[in-house]
């Protein structure tokens, strides 16, 4: 009972009862093929909670499987507080783990990475002014639904988890609309944490190539223009510097111009749907990794662990420069007033990068008997690669003083209350005159998409009007640190926004009509009293001769004229107030 007694006690203060503590992970206990049971890597990281002081194990919310989704803090100061490391001027580095569980290179070397941080003295200075912040495994419905087949592209491990969670949501799609549990619990620990640094580690899928390591980073044309600059010119050049010396040349993710690299590869705009796209509304400087698929796992592994060991390296040496870049960028996103909405990518702006390819080749299939890509692998080459990374905005917006939003959307006033927007709500009843759009055109997609019907391509006019809001309903100033995520999610233009995905589509449905034959004698009057109409009337006729041969067409044209058509139809219910004035809050 005493030596029980006394291990527990060495095992809480942080202190080996014999040396280092035994943390050898799953995967080093395997042959180099196999990768950690969501099980194991949660045991795992109680024996280091439980080993070490500077580590803390938090569960947070839930997730759709039911299992609570955790937060492991590595704090060589032993503050688990975010507000007071930020106070302390220590850098956050948020690494997430198995949103894809099929892609578990992450799961491992982190596991192994922290144990080795924290046991080498020398690599643990490096934490002196950096907090860890690590998701072991995010999406974990998909990491309990093993398998050894759904990865069909993929060289080991022997089993993984499955893309889809227990929604089969793909979460690397979810951070906007936030359908998942997965990802309400996410926006509550990354608010929480406001991380200076974000990593998400993937596999890739696409060309086979030399690279072991692709890497996405933040998009810097959407990305504030200081840290743009320092992403791009000193943090970026970097990491791949280090892993070029840790053997692991480093390329940019393979999204190519053909279907094999040899026209060039474009840089990867990621809207707020994705976990950068989406980090990068907080001015969070984002990366995911994406490993080579058909490399064996062993390296995969190794290629992974020594791109964290490099980012942590990187942030531990610019830990002020990336501390006063963010305040920077806070401080200029509170005053910015011009937001873009949409992009393009510029194609007359290239870079050259280095690159070592396969030499892509075709021949007859097997299968098919037409003809079929593969890489040699017995002719590798060099070379350097067109790289396109330029994009150009094609709808940007006013900001306005504030968005007013109508109680009624409750899972939009859910989801802002999620990210921690401030918000205020009306004391009474009131009539405020504001701009408000209505949507003119829209396409749709003919088959669902991660649950919904994504709408694009909207088209707005704008009408300054007087409207009614009730007693409770919201009123969001664009005075704080989720302006972005504001404009992105409010805006109904915006790639990501909340009518995008399908959030307002009750309001693009008419809900009262005309009978034909009712309303033919009282048409006939408003055209007889509206001269102007009945040109308008005539011209269309003239040009649509659909229009002109459709009697119902031309009846619900005087229709829409008169007011008996709803005036809520295809109005967007935000409203967005252009001047200061004074509401009862």
């Amino acid at each position: 009972m005493l030596t029980t007694l006394l291990l527990a006690a060495l095992l809480s203060s942080g202190t080996p009862a014999q040396g280092k503590p035994d943390l050898k992970t799953p995967y080093e206990q395997g042959n180099g093929n196999q990768t950690a049971t969501y099980e194991e890597a949660i045991e795992w990281y109680q024996k280091l909670d439980q080993a070490y002081d500077e580590v803390k194990m938090m569960p947070y919310g839930s997730t759709d499987v039911g299992r609570p989704l955790h937060l492991v803090v590595v704090s060589t100061g032993k503050d688990f507080d975010p507000a007071s490391i930020r106070e302390k001027n220590k850098r956050i580095l948020f690494i997430q783990n198995g949103i894809h569980p099929g892609e578990p290179e992450g799961i491992d070397a982190t596991m192994m990475l922290v144990r080795d941080y924290l046991q080498n003295k020398k690599l643990r200075q490096q934490l002196d002014n950096v907090v860890l912040a690590i998701i072991p495994v995010y999406n974990i419905g998909g990491a309990l639904n093993r398998n050894s087949h759904t990865r069909t592209n993929q060289n080991g491990p022997e089993e993984y988890g499955f893309r889809g969670n227990a929604r089969n949501l793909d979460l690397n799609r979810d951070f906007i609309k936030t359908d998942s549990r997965n990802a309400q619990t996410f926006h509550q620990i990354f608010r929480e944490w406001d991380p200076d640094v974000f990593m998400d580690n993937h596999t890739s899928n696409g060309a086979d190539y030399q690279h072991v390591m692709t890497l996405i980073a933040t998009q810097h044309n959407k990305l504030n223009p200081s840290l743009a600059s320092y992403l791009s010119g000193k943090m970026v050049p970097t990491l791949y510097e280090g892993m070029k010396q840790d053997k692991f040349p480093m390329v940019p993710y393979m999204n190519t111009v053909g279907e094999t690299p040899d026209k060039g590869i474009i840089g990867f705009m990621e809207s707020p749907r994705y976990a950068t796209g989406y980090t990068a509304l907080y001015n969070t400087i984002g990366f995911v990794p994406e490993t080579h698929m058909l490399k064996p796992f062993k390296q995969r592994v190794q290629a992974t662990y020594k791109l964290m060991e490099n980012m942590i390296e990187t942030v531990h040496r610019d830990a002020d420069e990336i501390g006063k870049l963010r305040q920077q960028a806070k401080q200029e996103t509170l005053t910015q007033q011009k937001f873009p909405l949409d992009w393009k990518l510029d194609t007359t702006k290239v870079d050259k990068i280095p690159f070592l390819g396969y030499q892509a080749r075709y021949k007859p299939s097997e299968v098919s008997g037409l003809e079929r890509l593969y890489y040699d692998r017995k002719s590798p080459y060099k070379t350097m690669l067109n790289y396109y990374d330029e994009f150009t905005p094609t709808v940007t917006v006013d900001k306005p003083v504030a968005y007013i939003i109508p109680q009624a959307w409750r899972e939009v006033i859910e989801r802002l209350k999620l990210n921690k927007v401030q918000m205020q709500q009306l004391k009474r009843d009131t009539t405020i005159t504001l701009d408000t759009y209505y949507i003119t055109d829209y396409k749709t997609s003919s088959r669902p998409y991660e649950g919904h019907y994504l709408h694009s391509d909207v088209q707005v006019k704008t009408k300054r009007m007087p409207r009614q809001f009730f007693q409770g309903d919201y009123v969001v100033y664009l005075n704080q640190e989720s302006n972005r995520f504001l404009v992105e999610t409010l805006e109904p233009q915006a790639v990501d926004s909340y009518f995008n995905w399908n959030f307002f589509d009750s309001m693009l449905m008419q809900k009262e009509y005309f009978s034909s034959y009712v309303f033919e004698d009282l048409a006939a009057e408003y055209l007889r009293k509206d001269p102007e109409l009945r040109k308008q009337l005539e011209a269309r006729k003239k040009q649509d001769p659909e229009f002109a041969k459709s009697a119902r067409a031309q009846l619900d044209f005087v229709y829409k004229n008169t007011p008996h058509y709803e005036y809520t139809h295809q109005m967007y219910p935000v409203g967005r107030l252009m001047q200061d004035v004074k509401l009862p809050l």
